[in-house]
């Protein structure tokens, strides 16, 4: 990695710093239900504090509606309640109005940040309004103020150039330590460097932590290299599967993603998702592996069952088959046991490996089994670099109590994804290269 970190800035002392955190955290009836990402920015806040910077915290909070865009689109759910004549248009926007600010407010984040801080942080109850510049002002050497949620406003997520200058006016130096929204190209991941407003842009110690363990994995992997892909479609992965078959030995697909490839191959696969537009890709990519002396490896058996659980967690009844052999009215929803111990024992052997993507519907008791097989199966990977890629299979790990034991647990999913395929982050980027 070669972008300059916190630690290669000699003085932060008096200095306004600008700092992109992701603190989207999990949230039910106004309570933080998951702060890991809270607690993964504390290095690089204490490091900041201990050094006498004066610290302005940002960051984003879900998807606000679009009634702060200057396009507003209902959801889903808002239009078909609209179609229906069970509202209008109007009245669920008004209500977004007053919902919307109170449910994705970091209001709770800046309050657990004060207990965790030691009483040095305040809350803006704005991002570039009053509030917030009157507290930016007002900040003393080691104490953080956090902004409201930057999606607040729609010029966030558009890079409009006054909402970056007006970002800018708070800081000497930006910090970015969000990897969770590292592949975006927002205002304030990327815009407000790229557009020349701050000169100096440096990462945290968690950027620094998903690049050298990550990135350096990717390139330079002690081999065996095992990779590991699951989830729902092939096209969502389409760049990370073919980037991947170029740097490891091993590719394990698993998940949805797996009756495609099953397919592509002539095997039936019943009523299974499948990505019919994605065959001949599968099969390109199965042509590739071959042809490089690769392995992929598919379920040899698979889990089905009738129709998918509804609700997700509902009890359901199911078999185990062949996987070459799915009948035509049932569904394939995880990996079967001999699939199960084929991964563990390629993983057992592996000296690098990376995951990505649930082997099956983890969310059901029943349908969990492949993707705690693959967790366990990391977890007791012995002088292996273990590498989780965020998302459904990070959460896993931490349901099941594996976290301590992998080497790296990513904390963006979407970000983790864009490095596996091999593309370029804006959000890091646009950071300081290292003299």
């Amino acid at each position: 990695m070669n972008k300059m970190t916190v630690k290669d800035v000699k003085d932060w002392k008096g200095k306004r710093v600008l700092v992109r955190c992701d603190f989207n955290v999990p949230m039910k009836d106004g309570k933080i239900t998951d702060e890991n990402r809270i607690v993964g920015a504390l290095p690089t806040i204490r490091y900041l504090m201990e050094h006498g910077a004066k610290i302005v915290l940002c960051s984003h909070m879900g998807k606000p509606h679009s009634i702060f865009s200057d396009e507003v689109k209902l959801n889903k759910k808002d239009k078909a309640k609209v179609e229906k004549g069970e509202t209008t248009a109007e009245a669920v926007i008004e209500k977004a109005l007053k919902d919307e600010p109170k449910k994705l407010t970091l209001a709770p984040v800046a309050a657990r940040l004060n207990e965790l801080l030691g009483g040095k942080v305040t809350f803006a109850k704005d991002v570039v309004g009053p509030d917030a510049q009157a507290k930016v002002a007002a900040l003393k050497e080691g104490e953080c103020v956090l902004l409201e949620n930057l999606r607040f406003h729609w010029e966030e997520e558009k890079r409009d150039l006054e909402f970056c200058k007006k970002l800018a006016a708070y800081c000497d130096i930006y910090v970015n330590d969000a990897f969770g929204t590292a592949h975006r190209s927002h205002a304030s991941t990327a815009a407000i460097v790229e557009y020349g407003l701050v000169k100096t842009a440096v990462c945290g110690f968690l950027i620094e932590k998903e690049l050298t363990v990550m990135a350096d994995s990717l390139d330079h992997p002690v081999r065996p290299f095992v990779a590991i892909l699951g989830g729902a479609k092939v096209a969502d992965k389409l760049g990370v599967i073919s980037n991947l078959l170029e740097k490891c030995d091993t590719l394990i697909i698993g998940g949805g993603m797996a009756y495609t490839f099953l397919k592509a191959q002539g095997f039936e696969v019943g009523t299974s998702l499948v990505d019919d537009e994605k065959l001949d890709y599968c099969r390109e990519m199965i042509a590739k592996a071959q042809a490089a002396g690769k392995e992929l490896l598919l379920p040899v058996d698979t889990v089905i069952t009738k129709s998918f659980p509804d609700p997700i967690d509902a009890p359901i009844e199911v078999r185990t088959v062949d996987s070459h052999n799915i009948p035509a009215d049932m569904m394939g929803l995880d990996i079967g046991e001999k699939t199960r111990e084929l991964y563990a024992e390629k993983i057992k052997g592996a000296k690098t490996v990376i995951w990505n993507g649930p082997m099956g519907v983890f969310e059901n008791p029943t349908l969990a089994a492949g993707t705690n097989a693959v967790a366990a199966a990391l977890a007791d990977a012995k002088g292996a670099t273990t590498i989780v890629g965020g998302g459904d299979s990070a959460a896993a790990c931490t349901q099941l109590g594996y976290a301590d034991k992998i080497t790296h647990i990513s904390t963006g999913g979407g970000a983790s994804l864009e490095l596996f395929e091999g593309k370029v982050l804006p959000g890091i980027a646009c950071l300081n290269e290292r003299e």
